[in-house]
């Protein structure tokens, strides 16, 4: 009988190197389940992009593990690659926002048995230019924490880690001028942050994208903060921002499918946690269901 194959890339790093003692064990589960495994640890940044957007077209399911960059680079890999095959996904970085929203287990082992006896979940991500990301694109305050906060302090320290380099980042608010049109409107403010999402949790806080999040809507939830003059002016942003509390008049919401964002500087975006580029114009698209994930 012949044995599906099945190609495992995984960050050997992400997290607190988690993935050092459960490799064996998640090789064991996903072998068990009838799969003929390639295992593929990446080295450096872009290397799951470029792994699977070469991926043979006899593979039957991709498994990746890591944070959110790994994932985000094996989406890529497989959107450029034309991959339309079934997604596992073990989450061992430091938040795991998109794991949290699709209800995969943080277990390890839990996850792995989610991949081989779940069910598939066509997910919606989006495209940034000629980029994509899997659910967040994002720019302004705080947004270059992620990528910025040393590793060893992120494995040390966990999410605390990206609370300590943020606070320490107060003083750095930078004002952006922003043009935004969306569902034939045209939005043009002051803007300290902004960010396109698809994910109930983003860096690790539940709740900042609105309570009726759909994952396969075709529509993603934005959020753009505009530019307080005054101490007082950003403690209300904040009691509006993670707290649902407040007057939310510096906090605009909505749905779109398709927005483009233009600036009068480039600014610095992050997808998925990773450096994005520094631009003056973004198109960013929602692509339905492009990913069939594997959930419990």
């Amino acid at each position: 009988m012949r044995r599906k194959k099945l190609f495992f890339v995984y960050n050997p790093f992400a997290g607190k190197e988690r993935i050092r003692s459960n490799l064996l064990d998640i090789i064991g589960v996903l072998s068990k389940a009838g799969y003929e495994i390639t295992v593929h640890p990446t080295m450096e940044r872009g290397d799951a992009v470029e792994a699977l957007s070469g991926l043979q077209d006899d593979y039957e399911l991709v498994v990746c593990s890591g944070g959110d960059g790994t994932l985000n680079e094996t989406v890529t890999g497989m959107m450029k690659g034309k991959k339309h095959i079934p997604l596992g996904y073990i989450p061992a970085g430091t938040t795991n926002d998109f794991a949290r929203s699709l209800g995969i287990p943080s277990r390890m082992m839990a996850a792995a048995d989610a991949i081989v006896s779940g069910n598939t979940f066509k997910c919606d991500i989006g495209s940034f230019n000629d980029r994509y990301f899997v659910y967040v694109a994002a720019f302004g305050l705080f947004t270059d924490v992620s990528y910025d906060t040393d590793q060893n302090l992120k494995n040390t320290l966990g999410h605390s880690a990206y609370i300590l380099e943020g606070a320490r980042r107060l003083g750095e608010i930078k004002n952006v001028h922003v043009k935004a049109s969306f569902n034939g409107i045209t939005l043009e403010d002051d803007f300290m942050f902004g960010m396109v999402t698809n994910s109930r949790s983003v860096g690790g806080f539940k709740g900042l994208t609105g309570p009726d999040v759909d994952l396969n809507d075709g529509e993603f939830e934005v959020l753009l903060v505009r530019t307080t003059k005054t101490p007082v002016e950003f403690q209300e942003v904040l009691r509006a921002f993670f707290l649902g509390k407040g007057d939310a008049k510096y906090v605009y919401t909505f749905k779109t499918s398709h927005m483009t964002i233009d600036t009068d500087s480039d600014v610095a975006w992050t997808l998925d946690g990773e450096y994005g580029g520094s631009i003056r114009h973004a198109e960013i698209k929602n692509l339905k269901s492009a990913v069939e994930m594997m959930v419990p």
